[in-house]
C-alpha cells in the first residue's frame, strides 16, 4: 500500500486484542451491528495515537480533540477522560505493547432503532472501539511522497468542518481516487480550499519551504492536526521561520522543499508535486523540522510515561 499511511507488515499483529465497549476481544471477534450509527451513517469521531517509548504521545491534545468533536455532534462518549485513559492502558498492557504502536480510538453514536440521519433514533450508548497495532514506516521510493493536485476541494466549516475528526472521509477518499486516476503513482492528493488556495493533502497536513521559510495553509480549511500544531510550535520556538498563508498552487510549485505531517508518519518528505521533482527531497529545513519533532516526542514520552 503506497502513501503517507504505508506501514511495514509485522507478525506481532496477528494475535493482538481490541478494546470494544469495555471488553478485550480478539481481533477476529471484534464486531459491531449493522445498525450501528458508525456503520450506517459514518456518525462518529476518532483519534490516531502513537505509542513511543512507553508513552501515548501528546495524549491530552488528542483527547481534547476527541471530546470536543463528540460534543459538537452531541455524542455522549459515556467515559470520563480518566476512564478512557484506563481503557487505553488496559489494551496496551494486555497486548504487551510499549513502543512502535499505532492506536485508533473510535467513538460512534452507537446502536440505532433504524438507520437514518436522525440522532434521536440512537438507543443511548455510544460504541467505543480501540485498536492497537505495531506500525513502522517503510522506506519511501525516491525518499518521499508523490503528490497530485486535484479538483476535489476541502470544505468550509459551515459545509463540512474538516477540523472535526469525523468518521466520514468520503470527500477525502474521492480526492485520493482522483489523484490515483490522474497518476497511478500518486501517494496523496494535494487539495485546494473553496477559494482555490492550497489547503492540505487528503490524509495529512501539508507544509512547504521557500527561501528557508516554512509555509503552510491558514488552517481554516484543513485538519486540526496535532502533529501540524506541534510543527508550528517547533518553528515558533526557533526551528525555522514560519508563515501561515493562503496561496495558489503555483506558489507551492516554486518551493525548494515540502513535507507532510500526521500521527502515523510524523514528518514525511515530499519528492514531487504533479510530476515535478522537488528541488530538494528531505532537504535541510525538512531535516531540521524532523529533528525538532523527534525531540518533542522524546520529551513528551519522558514527561508522560503511560505503560
Amino acid at each position: 500500500m503506497p502513501g503517507s499511511q504505508d506501514f511495514a507488515p509485522d507478525p506481532r499483529n496477528a494475535n493482538l486484542l481490541v478494546h470494544l465497549n469495555g471488553a478485550l476481544v480478539p481481533t477476529e471477534a471484534a464486531k459491531v451491528s449493522i445498525f450501528d450509527a458508525g456503520f450506517g451513517m459514518g456518525d462518529g469521531v476518532w483519534e490516531g495515537l502513537r505509542l513511543h517509548k512507553r508513552a501515548l504521545l501528546f495524549l491530552d491534545a488528542h483527547l481534547d480533540r476527541l471530546y470536543a468533536g463528540a460534543e459538537a455532534i452531541r455524542i455522549d462518549i459515556g467515559l470520563t477522560r480518566d476512564q478512557m485513559r484506563g481503557a487505553l492502558r488496559e489494551l496496551l498492557e494486555a497486548n504487551g505493547m510499549t513502543d512502535g504502536g499505532h492506536l485508533r480510538l473510535m467513538v460512534t453514536r452507537g446502536l440505532k432503532a433504524t438507520i437514518n440521519q436522525d440522532p434521536r433514533n440512537a438507543l443511548g450508548r455510544a460504541t467505543v472501539a480501540i485498536t492497537a497495532e505495531y506500525k513502522t514506516k517503510p522506506p519511501l521510493p525516491g525518499g518521499g511522497l508523490a503528490l497530485r493536485s486535484v479538483t476535489t476541494r476541502t470544505s468550509r466549516a459551515d459545509t463540512f468542518d474538516m477540523r472535526l475528526n469525523s468518521h466520514s472521509r468520503l470527500n477525502l477518499i474521492r480526492a485520493l481516487i482522483e489523484a490515483i486516476d490522474l497518476d497511478p503513482e500518486a501517494d496523496e492528493a494535494l487539495m485546494l480550499d473553496p477559494h482555490g488556495q492550497v489547503a492540505s493533502c487528503n490524509a495529512t497536513n501539508f507544509f512547504w519551504v521557500r527561501e528557508g521559510r516554512v509555509e503552510t495553509s491558514t488552517g481554516a480549511y484543513c485538519f486540526n492536526g496535532v502533529t501540524r500544531a506541534n510543527v508550528i510550535a517547533a518553528c515558533r520556538a526557533g526551528a525555522a521561520p514560519i508563515l501561515e498563508c493562503s496561496v495558489p498552487l503555483r506558489h507551492v510549485m516554486a518551493a525548494e522543499e515540502a513535507f507532510v505531517t500526521g500521527t502515523m508518519g510524523g514528518i514525511t518528505p515530499v519528492r514531487s508535486i504533479d510530476g515535478v521533482p522537488m528541488m530538494q527531497v528531505n532537504g535541510p529545513v525538512t531535516q531540521r523540522i524532523a529533528a525538532a519533532y523527534d525531540a518533542m516526542k522524546d520529551a513528551d514520552a519522558a514527561e508522560n510515561p503511560f505503560v
